[in-house]
């Protein structure tokens, strides 16, 4: 079963429990995931959908922050929780262990020793960890490792 199938499975359970800002939040999904698939021209893959899923939970995030630093937390909250609606449709995110050995497998393949390698060991650890990393995170523990 793909993500659209169980977004849509679920704006129908949220509708008929009348869960309005569930189901408004699934909508935006779809929508996303849809207009996605016209811009292709074809039916999206798992690792496409999930990036789209990665997308919309970003600009969720980013949303919230600027909310609460413009003094308006009702919208904030409002972003939050459709932040966490996305989040029940991505896999777990690894853990600090987890990012710390995939940073060290792949400065370890590469063979990077500086700064300037970042991009290629990011391009590696990104490889190895799949769609569970927060690319943040993972930046900074690569931009530290080489760093230090």
């Amino acid at each position: 079963m793909s993500i659209r199938d169980d977004i849509s499975r679920d704006t129908k359970e949220g509708m008929k429990g009348r869960d309005r800002p569930r189901v408004e939040a699934l909508r935006m999904l779809s929508s996303a995931l849809k207009n996605a698939e016209i811009e292709e021209g074809r039916p999206l893959s798992e690792e496409e959908e999930m990036a789209i899923l990665r997308r919309q939970l970003k600009q969720r995030e980013e949303s919230a922050e600027a909310f609460r630093k413009a003094g308006r937390e009702e919208q904030a909250r409002a972003e939050e929780a459709e932040a966490e609606i996305i989040r029940g449709y991505l896999p777990a995110p690894l853990s600090d262990e987890e990012l710390k050995t995939i940073v060290e497998e792949a400065i370890n393949e590469t063979g990077a020793t500086s700064m300037r390698e970042m991009g290629t060991v990011m391009g590696r650890a990104n490889a190895i960890a799949g769609n569970r990393a927060d690319g943040r995170r993972l930046s900074q523990l690569v931009r530290t490792r080489l760093q230090g």
